[in-house]
């Protein structure tokens, strides 16, 4: 069986977005560039069009439904959209929600930004000065202290690397943090 039938079959014919009746292609989520059971979904032509770039922002809202799915190419199709849309409080609210593996967290942010900005676990973007709370028990490389869950790290700064951001925690010293193990406040 092709990957095309085999993706057919796993969605019922229906787009794995917005689970539309209509022809549907196959995509391959980036930066995967073939289409395989994996990496691939497949998406109405309406989605197709506006993947990249959305337009019509009430379409989406289908994200509400998808973003559940257990095929991890929609998870992170369903992260992007719903991080390119989070200027509408129904999408934030979908993204505060929603949880990913780590490895499919890594993978949905992967290109996310042209200008590599700093985003949070959410898909939110960090600025220079935001507060964040830490969202897991992080160790601190070269010593045997640990950042507890919890911890908010004010007025944060931003490096070179757009993956770390700085601040102090508790008034201690001066830390870098992987930003998608933050949320903003």
């Amino acid at each position: 069986m092709s990957s095309e039938a085999t993706m057919l079959e796993r969605c019922q014919s229906k787009c794995e977005l917005c689970a539309a009746d209509a022809p549907l292609t196959a995509y391959a989520v980036p930066p995967h560039s073939h289409v395989t059971v994996d990496y691939g979904i497949m998406v109405c032509d309406k989605c197709l069009a506006e993947i990249e770039e959305p337009k019509d922002i009430n379409h989406w809202r289908c994200l509400n439904d998808s973003m559940w799915s257990q095929v991890p190419a929609v998870q992170v199709t369903a992260w992007r959209q719903l991080t390119r849309l989070n200027t509408e409080s129904w999408a934030q609210d979908a993204l505060d929600m929603m949880y990913m593996e780590e490895e499919q967290m890594n993978w949905a942010m992967t290109g996310m930004s042209a200008d590599d900005k700093p985003f949070d676990c959410n898909g939110v973007e960090l600025k220079k000065g935001d507060d964040v709370t830490v969202i897991k028990d992080l160790p601190v490389k070269g010593t045997n202290q640990v950042i507890k869950q919890g911890t908010v790290i004010r007025g944060i700064s931003i490096g070179d690397d757009p993956k770390l951001v700085s601040g102090k925690a508790n008034g201690g010293q001066s830390m870098y943090v992987i930003a998608e193990y933050c949320r903003k406040k």
